[in-house]
């Protein structure tokens, strides 16, 4: 692969060359590589074929995860979000110690390998909240939440310039890999004025099912708003809202 520099930027093939533009910028490369179909039935591409199911298998438990909390992920800008979750999934995947190599799988992998994933790598929540909470992931009841004690906004939360307001964010997510089903409730605190004033205590509950037998997920978030007469406007399109998985249960 590399990357146009001249003035004019081309597009389409040209002499066995491939010119297109992507999120990287213009870029180039040789059109060629092994065939499809010797790829899916050449004994020399086994580990390869391990390889991609394997990989798509992890991306289909990332959209899956995506997916439980799309509503709240259609709040933040982050275009490499999808990339960097698969690339921790494969991570999952490959802890599992119970299938065959291009067999394994999430259920059977590590999911608390995902505890700590920023959805959005421009607004990380350990640089955004800084106020202590204490979270509930219970997969005997059921319970999930998050609550945090009084806190100054302006000592505890880093907001982007134009802030005026913000909300904090729960989801908790009990998800069937198997089958891409989820039960995943979310619940937000009231827009908060942030300035200098304490606030009263937060607390988010969420409850997913008794007992559940699937990897148990919780997220915490912030999201930033601007007033104008009375109208809150998210702020920079959600380029600096977070959203951090905090609990796995896998």
């Amino acid at each position: 692969m590399a990357r146009q520099r001249s003035i004019i930027k081309l597009g389409g093939t040209i002499g066995g060359i491939t010119f297109y533009k992507s999120k990287d910028g213009y870029l180039a490369r040789e059109k060629g590589g092994v065939s499809a179909d010797r790829i899916r039935n050449d004994p020399a591409f086994q580990r390869t074929r391990e390889n991609g199911a394997e990989f798509g298998r992890a991306g289909k438990a990332g959209k899956v995860l995506r997916n439980s909390i799309r509503h709240l992920l259609q709040n933040i800008n982050d275009s490499k979000m999808v990339s960097r979750l698969t690339k921790e999934m494969v991570k999952v995947v490959q802890m599992d110690t119970t299938n065959p190599r291009g067999l394994r799988n999430v259920i059977d992998g590590e999911a608390e390998l995902l505890i700590g994933f920023d959805f959005n790598a421009n607004g990380k929540l350990g640089n955004t909240i800084y106020a202590p909470w204490e979270n509930t992931l219970d997969r005997a009841t059921g319970e999930a939440g998050i609550s945090f004690q009084p806190f100054v906004p302006t000592q505890m939360i880093t907001a982007p310039g134009g802030t005026t307001h913000f909300k904090l964010t729960a989801a908790a997510m009990e998800i069937d890999f198997e089958n891409e089903t989820y039960v995943a409730p979310s619940g937000e605190s009231d827009v908060i004025a942030w300035d200098n004033h304490l606030t009263a205590a937060l607390d988010i509950p969420l409850q997913l099912t008794e007992d559940s037998t699937h990897p148990l997920f919780l997220a915490l978030g912030v999201e930033f708003y601007q007033q104008v007469n009375g109208v809150n406007y998210p702020l920079k399109n959600g380029t600096y809202n977070a959203l951090k998985l905090i609990d796995v249960i896998g």
